[in-house]
């Protein structure tokens, strides 16, 4: 198989946990650059990958050439999985990968708007589709952007900057929403942290729904896996992870059972998946091949023989 432009974060561990066998049928919700499929290709398993990114299926194709049949990629996002491998017959499967957040391929593209290195337009919208992060920062009033700014990029003084944003309206540019935002928390040249991070994590995640796709993707693989499937994925900050230790924690039985401030309303359902103790962390020789492996857990589970838990407010 070809090799893939990045390699991606713990991929050996993930392999690992996945422990691909010829035949199998696996599922990489996050295509991305192809790492992950390409490896579990080479185990001789089927894999369908998603992407809404139209970029990455467009890049893949010469993957999907070599793999003689055995990979179907599918333009959609990974909350629409049931669906789209009902549709294609490609139900149970065996495991499910996922590696969440923004690509190192969309960071590196200036042109895509997600990160403030290189200037680009103001867009952040990982389908291309819907609501820019320009058109949405130059419309929402200044409390549901300091609301953003605080639950998606945990920034202290959200208000300020929603006060600073709103002021500078309209903004089109990176450079010019990475300025507002370094001139009202008082950036010096020489801080180890450019406070715009947080900034632009909060409008991404939001643009592009992050935390509402995990959640639903989670049950999703939850619903195509078969009895000892196998479920993998790797987040890149706390909120993410917040989202899959609590789904697997739930769905494993290991969450509290209720107490006086958040009271049981309903008796529990088997538990879907065994978890293991411990998440991984990457090793101090990734970090130093790949910086970006520093902040990456990786959560595994295998799927118990137990119905899927029903839907939130089903």
């Amino acid at each position: 198989m070809s090799e893939a432009p990045h390699i991606p974060v713990l991929i050996d561990e993930v392999d690992a946990a996945l422990d691909v066998r010829a035949g199998e049928r696996h599922v990489d919700a996050t295509f991305g650059a192809g790492g992950y499929t390409a490896r579990i290709l080479e185990r001789g398993a089927e894999v369908a990958a998603f992407d809404r990114d139209p970029r990455a299926i467009e890049g893949g194709q010469t993957l999907v050439a070599e793999s003689a049949g055995r990979l179907t990629l599918i333009e959609a996002p990974f909350s629409a999985m049931e669906a789209e491998l009902e549709r294609r017959g490609f139900v149970p499967v065996d495991g499910v990968t996922m590696d969440i957040g923004v690509s190192s391929m969309q960071l590196d593209q200036a042109e895509r708007g997600f990160s403030f290195q290189g200037d680009g337009p103001l867009d952040m919208r990982m389908s291309g589709e819907g609501m820019s992060a320009a058109d949405w920062l130059n419309e929402a009033d200044e409390a549901e952007i300091a609301d953003v700014l605080h639950r998606y990029g945990e920034e202290p003084r959200a208000r300020r900057v929603a006060r600073a944003i709103v002021s500078a309206r309209p903004l089109t540019r990176t450079s010019e929403l990475a300025n507002v935002v370094r001139k009202a928390l008082g950036f010096k040249p020489y801080d180890k942290k450019d406070p715009a991070t947080r900034t632009f994590q909060a409008v991404r995640i939001h643009v592009n729904r992050e935390l509402d796709e995990l959640a639903e993707g989670l049950a999703a693989a939850e619903r195509v896996l078969k009895p000892g499937g196998r479920l993998a994925v790797v987040t890149f900050h706390s909120l993410e992870d917040r989202v899959v230790k609590r789904f697997l924690r739930e769905r494993s039985g290991s969450e509290p059972a209720g107490s006086r401030h958040r009271p049981q309303t309903a008796a529990r359902a088997a538990p879907s998946f065994e978890t293991p103790a411990k998440a991984v962390r990457p090793s101090d020789d990734e970090i130093n091949r790949n910086p970006r492996a520093r902040s990456a857990t990786l959560r595994v589970a295998r799927r118990t023989d137990a119905a899927p838990w029903p839907s939130e407010g089903a």
